[in-house]
């Protein structure tokens, strides 16, 4: 487990940007934290990392943005309007999961029975006591037993 501070968007941005850097072509990030806590900031960064230009939002009504133009595919969900899991089939989340991309999952937590057997959990928090644009931002690579 690794934690990281940032105390302003940017250095929440430029992590993200080292985290798209880094990813490898398959890999899950999901992305826990509360509304305003910096989910679409950090996935922007790593858009910025992929080498991905287009503007980065939240696919708060479409479920999943798919970017191509970068240095691999990037899928970034937003699960936080989920009924079932059945929206989830019905868009095949499988091929995004065991594709050859990058997929970033917001809002995880609601999805967690389907998520692989292997992902990057990526959770963001606040502390107003440090400061208004504080972050405490930990990083746990999950492995579950199938």
């Amino acid at each position: 487990m690794q934690t990281i501070e940032t105390f302003s968007p940017e250095e929440t941005f430029r992590l993200g940007e080292k985290l798209g850097e880094q990813a490898r072509p398959g890999e899950v990030y999901t992305l826990i934290g509360d509304l305003g806590v910096g989910k679409t900031v950090l996935t922007q960064g790593i858009a910025k990392g992929l080498l991905i230009e287009e503007p980065i939002s939240s696919p708060t009504f479409t479920i999943v943005q798919i970017y191509e133009e970068g240095r691999m595919p990037f899928y970034h969900f937003d699960v936080y309007r989920i009924g079932d899991l059945e929206e989830m089939e019905e868009i095949g989340y499988e091929d995004y999961f065991y594709g050859q991309g990058l997929v970033m999952i917001e809002w995880a937590n609601r999805i967690e029975e389907i998520l692989p057997e292997r992902y990057l959990e990526i959770c963001i928090e606040k502390d107003l006591e440090k400061g208004f644009d504080y972050r405490r931002i930990t990083m746990k690579e999950i492995q579950r037993r199938g």
